[in-house]
């Protein structure tokens, strides 16, 4: 009889890595994430937190309806109003759903975020983990800034939470401030210390604030947590989060260290799933990604080369097909037709309304015109900023663009707005801002670029241009993200400021009364 033990890949990227800045998901893109999270074989799924925004409760909701096989969790602080509408989210998933409850336990969290005392961060501890029970039998609870709280009062509120009903125990490094050791010094004291410890399964959740986020992830797995909370590509808050295809893939390359320690990740699907989640929240990958860069098997030094040549194992630990990486499919050509294109849509982890199917196949006739191939990436960066934004009440109709090197430039877009086309001419100071500012105009909207970047999705002259910005629509209010792709970094620029009004609009923003009365008229 086999005597591995498994370690549950809890996934947090909908819920964590979904809170790093500019990384903000739709609902829709969220659900093609999930489907390729069951894909990938994780083990648990943390959709979102519930209670934030009807958004999120909305989403977790129906990640929990219609994936199956990871369990569903929703995240909730040790309030009832926020257990509640987490128990709600994640009931379609029955007996796969659960509900994470945390709490401040650190001194500085109870004196300065909290303002209250030891016994009553006990008392809330236990309330919320027996209130969470009434809506499933799956309770994690999370000690927040556990790895700062003191030893002996970490131990008791740990005991609290599992005589209460917890049936799985998270001890985060919520500010990325352990070292590998102390972490997993801390783990093997509190499971040797902790009355009923072996009743619940013990977790870590590590953030990346001095880089350490992977190897602290790794030591408590070493000292006894048999759950892993990660994100794929590492994003999350501030530095991100540990990254799970770094842990899945530390476990099975050193299995002589990590013995007898498996996952039930399918370690093929690993690029596959990064490719979806960087071109879901427009984050792109910096090519020394280790295990899903571009770089990471790439060998240029000539001494590597000839070892690789001679045998694999000299300058490469893992096989690339391992991990997704393989032979390149044949490039799609504007003579590809449909069905080939959803084919390839279908293989990268995208499935596409017939709406959404029929926007992504349009633009990607505009662009196979323009360019000789249109590769993966180029589906992925369409399909990305074109499910971006749930409704589209501005479309791009034209757009012209004239500047010279003694010449003001100026920006002529037209825009389409139900069955109205809406015109306008304007300057700035370069060509990007004369497009954006002309936008405004015509929608009545003053948008604040907050950021702005723009990337070559391949390689060539002839290479999609895809650009990502936020922008701010009122003083106090929350940024917009947009994004789009074309072979003309121009266009790119005015379809994602587009695309960020359409989706600040969807999300209850409002038009000027003036722009309203125009918009009115015949």
């Amino acid at each position: 009889m086999s005597s591995d033990v498994r370690i549950q890949i809890f996934d947090t990227t909908l819920r964590d890595g979904e809170q790093c800045p500019g990384a903000a998901m739709t609902g829709r893109q969220k659900l093609d994430v999930a489907r390729q999270l069951a894909r990938l074989g994780v083990d648990i799924i943390e959709a979102g937190f519930p209670i934030a925004s009807r958004g999120d409760f909305d989403s977790v909701k129906e990640i929990a309806r219609t994936v199956r096989g990871p369990v569903i969790c929703g995240l909730a602080r040790c309030i009832n109003a926020d257990i509640d509408a987490a128990g709600a989210a994640v009931k379609p998933a029955g007996k796969q759903g659960r509900i994470h409850v945390f709490l401040g336990t650190s001194k500085i969290h109870r004196e300065f975020k909290l303002g209250k005392a030891s016994d009553e961060i006990l008392r809330l501890a236990t309330e919320g983990v027996r209130r969470a029970r009434k809506f499933t039998d799956n309770v994690e609870f999370s000690p927040e800034d556990a790895s700062r709280t003191e030893i002996d009062f970490l131990v008791e509120v740990v005991e609290a939470a599992i005589s209460a009903g917890a049936t799985t125990i998270n001890l985060p490094d919520t500010t990325g401030y352990a070292t590998p050791e102390e972490y997993g010094r801390m783990f093997a004291e509190v499971i040797a210390r902790v009355r009923g410890s072996a009743h619940a399964v013990f977790s870590t959740h590590c953030h990346n604030d001095l880089g350490l986020a992977v190897a602290n992830s790794l030591a408590a797995v070493h000292a006894g947590a048999r759950q892993v909370e990660c994100t794929v590509n590492g994003i999350g808050e501030r530095a991100g989060n540990a990254a799970l295809e770094e842990i899945v893939m530390a476990l099975h390359t050193r299995r002589d260290f990590y013995t007898h320690l498996t996952t039930g990740i399918h370690t093929r699907e690993i690029v596959r799933t990064s490719r979806l989640v960087s071109g879901a929240c427009g984050f792109p990958l910096p090519r020394n990604k280790a295990i899903v860069g571009l770089n990471a098997f790439a060998h240029s030094s000539g001494i590597h080369q000839d070892g690789i040549l001679k045998k694999r194992e000299t300058y490469e630990i893992m096989d690339p097909e391992e991990v997704g990486w393989g032979k390149t499919e044949l490039p799609l050509t504007k003579h590809s037709g449909r069905a080939a294109v959803i084919a390839r849509l279908k293989h990268l982890g995208y499935t596409l309304q017939p709406a959404e199917l029929q926007a992504v196949f349009a633009r990607f006739k505009e662009i196979g015109d323009r360019k000789k191939f249109v590769h993966d990436d180029d589906l992925v960066s369409l399909v990305g900023a074109q499910i971006h934004v749930a409704h589209e009440t501005y479309s791009l109709e034209n757009l012209t663009c004239r500047s010279g090197t003694n010449e003001k430039p100026l920006a002529t877009v037209t825009l389409r707005h139900g069955r109205k086309k809406l015109a306008a001419s304007g300057t700035g100071d370069g060509v990007v801002d004369a497009v954006m500012k002309t936008i405004d105009r015509i929608t009545g909207l003053k948008g604040h670029l907050l950021d702005y970047a723009v990337r070559a999705v391949t390689e060539g002259k002839d290479a999609v241009g895809e650009v990502s910005l936020n922008v701010r629509f009122e003083a106090k209010g929350e940024p917009a993200s947009g994004r789009a792709a074309a072979t003309d970094v121009i266009e790119s620029s005015g379809r994602a400021y587009l695309a960020a009004v359409n989706r600040w609009l969807a999300e209850g923003g409002r038009v000027s009364k003036k722009t309203r009365r125009t918009l009115a008229s015949p």
